[in-house]
Order: structure tokens, then sequence, then C-alpha cells
């Protein structure tokens, strides 16, 4: 079996020793003892202590960010479901070590502060990206705040569901689920709808011009 990355090797030594002794006995001596590295290729990879916590963030907005940029204006929404489902399979690929940083992230203030930058960050790149999107349409600011909020708060409820049940079950279909609602709110800016339309009909010879009026006012109110 390979030897995993140096970078994973202390991200799993930092997380097991803040779990075993807390985070605040933990020194970067000791996780780069239990990674068995030195202290100084611990700062080759981590800042602090609590960045090795949430070793891969940079390299999963990468991937998300390439999804994005993947899409066209007409497969926006696609893209964007398709990048929240690439988040959540990250944490549920590597669930151990994601179940073990939510519990510690739920006892360390430090942590719960750099977790909320980190959502932050990916709040950012969705906002960017749909205002991208919009363009020059009105309030396209405005949309691309409540879009990406939406697309962020749909994907935490369901993963925050998931680690509080310990991973027990796989949530894509919940969070399949929570999308539906997102779309179902958003769908409308994929495809404008054109606002000149032609209503064909037909109407028997004798009918009277009354009888035409009234059939295509009551058509028309219907499509309102």
């Amino acid at each position: 079996m390979p030897t995993p990355p140096i970078s994973q090797r202390l991200a799993e030594a930092a997380v097991a020793l803040f779990d075993e002794h807390g985070y605040d006995e933990t020194t970067v001596d000791d996780i780069a003892a239990r990674a068995g590295v030195s202290r100084s290729t611990f700062f080759r990879y981590y800042r602090s202590k609590e960045d090795a916590i949430f070793p891969d963030h940079d390299t999963l907005l990468d991937r998300i960010a390439a999804r994005l940029r993947a899409s066209t204006a007409d497969t926006a929404i696609v893209a964007i479901t398709d990048a929240v489902r690439i988040v959540l399979a990250h944490y549920v690929d590597d669930a151990e070590v994601s179940l073990r940083r939510y519990r510690l992230v739920r006892k360390v203030p430090a942590l719960r502060d750099r977790e909320i930058a980190s959502v932050a960050r990916y709040q950012r790149l969705f906002r960017e990206f749909v205002g991208d999107w919009l363009g020059d349409s009105p309030d396209a600011g405005l949309r691309a705040e409540l879009m990406a909020a939406s697309v962020v708060a749909a994907h935490n409820q369901v993963l925050r569901g998931w680690l509080r049940a310990g991973g027990t079950y796989d949530p894509s279909e919940r969070l399949d689920h929570a999308l539906g609602y997102v779309i179902a709110t958003f769908r409308h800016l994929e495809q404008p709808q054109e606002t000149d339309q032609v209503v064909v009909a037909t109407f028997s010879r004798g009918a009277s011009p009354q009888a035409v009026m009234a059939a295509i006012r009551q058509h028309l109110d219907s499509r309102a």
C-alpha cells in the first residue's frame, strides 16, 4: 500500500491528536512527531495547526471552479448542482476524518471560526459564477447573492444531518431533494421566457366576434 502524502499524514495526525488530547494541549511538534516529520516540514505545508484540520479546501475549491468554468449559459444550474455534489462526495468519501473533524469543530471555537471562513470562500465562488452568468440583467448582484446562499445552505443542511447521524447513510438523495428547492426557485433564470407569444386558435365559422374574444381572453388570463 503506498505511503500517504506528507500533507495527508500531517492532517490525519492533527485530527487524531486533537481528538485524543484536545486542541489546546496539542502542539505543532506533537503533530509533526506523530506524522514522522520535522517541525520545519510541518510549516512547509501548513501555516498553523488549525490549517491542518482543513487541508483539502484549496484543492476542492479548484475542482469546483473547474466544473463551473466548464459550463455554458444553458447549463449553469447543472454545473452548480454538480459542484455541490462534488463537495458532499468529498466529505462522504473520507467519512472517518469528516466525522472526527465535525466533533472537533463543535468543541473548539478556533476551528469553528476557521470552518466559517472556509464556507464563505465556497459561497463567494458560487456568487461570482452566478453573477458572471447573469451579467447586466436587473438585480444580478442580489440574485447571485441569494442563489449562492441557497446552494450553500442546502448543502450544509444535508451535510450536518449526515454528520449528526454518524455517517450511517448515503446522503445523495437528500442532497438532490434539497437542491430541488434551489432549482425550482432559480430555474427561470436559466431559460428566460419570451415576452411576445403568438396564440393560434380555431373557431367554427358561425362563432360571434364576442365569443372569439372571450375565448382568447380566457386563454391569455390562464397563462398569466
